[in-house]
């Protein structure tokens, strides 16, 4: 398992927008990424659960990742993360 944090930048947080694309980045992988907000899990698959953590601005993520695949697809969400979360 890989775990890594991330701060929000984006003055809006995460909506729908990003949320939807971090979605189509990562379903072409097999293994497992989700993202966690005080409590809250949200895998990486689903916009509901990415939008139901309400990350805003300056708030942290914890991200793993789990699979086959996960050093991958841990890479390319934090290339996406960079510019757009």
């Amino acid at each position: 398992m890989i775990e890594r944090e991330i701060e929000i930048k984006d003055p809006i947080g995460i909506h729908a927008r990003p949320a939807a694309l971090l979605v189509k980045t990562l379903k072409e992988f097999k293994s497992e990424l989700k993202l966690e907000k005080d409590g809250k899990v949200a895998s990486s698959k689903s916009l509901i659960q990415i939008m139901g953590l309400g990350a805003k601005q300056g708030d942290k993520l914890k991200i793993t990742a789990e699979g086959e695949d996960a050093e991958e697809m841990m890479n390319a969400f934090l290339e996406f993360a960079k510019d757009n979360l």
